[in-house]
């Protein structure tokens, strides 16, 4: 069946998602489609803040450069100067919506709410809501949304598909519902704002993250994928094998937190000047080591030296959820390891996040603006994905509305129809998916070698025939979505295999050093037909 039209299909409800809603409701209409259990995003689970040039002490050079350095030569100059300058608009914008960020407590500051500074950054411009910034912009943003009379949220629908017209344009979406019904939704233009591809891996930092199937979705209609390889691992996620991922901010090394290694004794000191400061690619390396060479199975996090006074005041949330595992970070170091947290790779677009194919954008984790480059820095998530969003809405608005064609011909993505007969018990598809993590997490993590890649890239094929080869596989909401992760999978080890050297997040044992001149990674669906 088919659902009204409207002027933009938003899928995707993280902060990218719901920015771009309220930017362009007052003028068009939307359809924002979000998870019913709105906190399986990673949006809301972002703790540290979001990065910008706020304090007069500061200034946009400063973090321009911060952030060139971070993704190490393949950063897009012209993206990273629009972000930065961009930046302080766009806080300004969630200043103006309501967002409780936390308040400076010196009457001498020079700014009125707390900065505070992580890796890669040489200056404290890190504005935050204690440290719980994601879920305090996230609720914010969503009763205005809610609010809005021009936004209808559909919370009951997966979707797994974008339409396609004869012409190539996107003409939407379709999924299927919690009564396994599927729905066509069209609309004029259509933004993905799905998230990220870290459920990829074993480990990650977000109890529900996605696994890239966005991606897949724009990749099906022909647009490119651009730096799949650079999976960032952020250094410090809770370790508790028995308990759901939980992240350990990067905020805490940036108030002076000191990782130990199993002797109890800080390494960061002699591997870099930054020590805990330096950037995310060279601490999750740094610490991937000290596990090597350990029993633990992980290192120590340590600021019990901060006193208890200022972990209560800057970390009441990670204070808080420790607890509920057993461990006072007022009294003990808190045991971390390095997990999946952000794909600095995605959907190619340019500055207003358009894709390769007409009518179909993508904003936030989704896409690959060419901010991060190599190596995302800490903090300049969440700035993307308001600026982008603030851009493309911008885009949007400038192109007049117009009457939608009700008989536009979609083709070959249109609704697959009713799911097989045969049904795929959830059991073998689960089993599917953690053999793809085990393969990933083991030869596609923190350091890589051709050996491991080859390996992985041959099992991720077994499997992917092996799901394709399964009656009703692909006509199930479910078997669809890990058809597009498996291919997802099997791009980025494709990536990874044609990098010839280490760059950022990309360590190869067998390319050490540095090709003089950094080029972006671009890959399309047609590839995985000769892999």
């Amino acid at each position: 069946m088919s659902t009204p039209t409207s002027d933009v299909l938003i899928i995707g409800g993280g902060v990218a998602g719901l920015t771009l809603a309220l930017e362009v409701a007052d003028h068009r209409s939307v359809t924002l489609v979000r998870p019913a259990q709105d906190d399986q995003g990673a949006s809301r689970w972002a703790q540290g803040g979001i990065a910008a040039v706020l304090s007069p002490d500061d200034d946009l050079d400063a973090h321009i450069n911060d952030t060139l350095i971070a993704g190490d030569g393949l950063c897009d100059i012209e993206a990273v100067r629009f972000t930065v300058t961009h930046g302080p608009a766009a806080i300004q914008w969630l200043i103006d919506k309501g967002v409780p960020f936390t308040p400076e407590p010196d009457p001498t500051a020079r700014y009125p709410y707390h900065l505070t500074r992580e890796g890669g950054h040489n200056a404290r411009r890190i504005i935050h809501a204690d440290d719980a910034t994601g879920r305090a912009v996230v609720d914010t943003l969503l009763d205005s949304v809610a609010r809005h009379p021009n936004i209808t949220q559909r919370n009951d629908l997966t979707v797994v598909g974008l339409l396609q017209d004869d012409q190539g344009a996107c003409r939407g979406a379709y999924g299927n519902d919690t009564n396994h019904q599927w729905h066509s939704i069209t609309a004029r233009h259509t933004v993905l704002a799905t998230g990220g591809a870290s459920g990829l891996y074993r480990h990650t930092t977000t109890p529900a993250p996605s696994s890239g199937e966005g991606m897949m979705m724009a990749a099906e209609l022909g647009a490119r994928l651009m730096n799949l390889e650079f999976q960032q691992f952020h250094p410090t996620c809770l370790f508790d094998p028995e308990g759901p991922a939980f992240l350990i901010s990067e905020a805490v090394r940036g108030e002076g937190g000191h990782l130990l290694n199993e002797a109890g004794e800080r390494f960061m000191l002699v591997l870099d000047k930054r020590a805990e400061l330096a950037p995310r690619d060279v601490v999750a390396r740094a610490i991937d080591a000290e596990i090597q060479h350990s029993s633990l199975g992980h290192v120590w996090l340590d600021i019990r030296h901060l006193g208890e006074q200022a972990i209560r005041h800057h970390f009441p949330t990670i204070l808080a959820h420790c607890a509920t595992r057993g461990i006072d970070i007022t009294q003990q170091a808190i045991p971390v390891v390095p997990a999946a947290h952000y794909s600095c790779g995605g959907v190619a677009t340019n500055l207003q996040g358009a894709s390769d194919v007409a009518n179909l954008y993508a904003i936030g984790e989704t896409a690959c603006t060419g901010l991060h480059g190599a190596n995302r820095m800490a903090s300049n998530s969440l700035l993307e994905c308001l600026v982008f969003a603030r851009s493309c809405a911008q885009a949007l608005l400038t192109q007049a509305p117009e009457q939608h064609d009700q008989t536009t011909r979609c083709g070959e993505l249109q609704p697959p129809g009713r799911a097989a007969a045969t049904a795929v018990p959830e059991t073998v598809l689960s089993d599917i998916r953690q053999q793809m993590r085990a393969t990933m997490s083991q030869h596609v993590s923190i350091v890589r070698s051709a050996t491991g890649l080859t390996a992985a890239l041959a099992n991720l094929k077994a499997l992917l025939n092996s799901l394709e080869e399964l009656e009703g596989a692909l006509t199930s909401p479910e078997g669809k979505r890990l058809h597009q992760t498996l291919q997802l999978a099997i791009l980025t080890v494709l990536a990874a295999l044609q990098r010839h050297e280490s760059r950022g997040l990309h360590y190869s044992t067998d390319w050490p050093h540095q090709q003089p001149k950094a080029a972006a990674s671009s890959l399309s669906i047609t590839d995985l037909t000769q892999a």
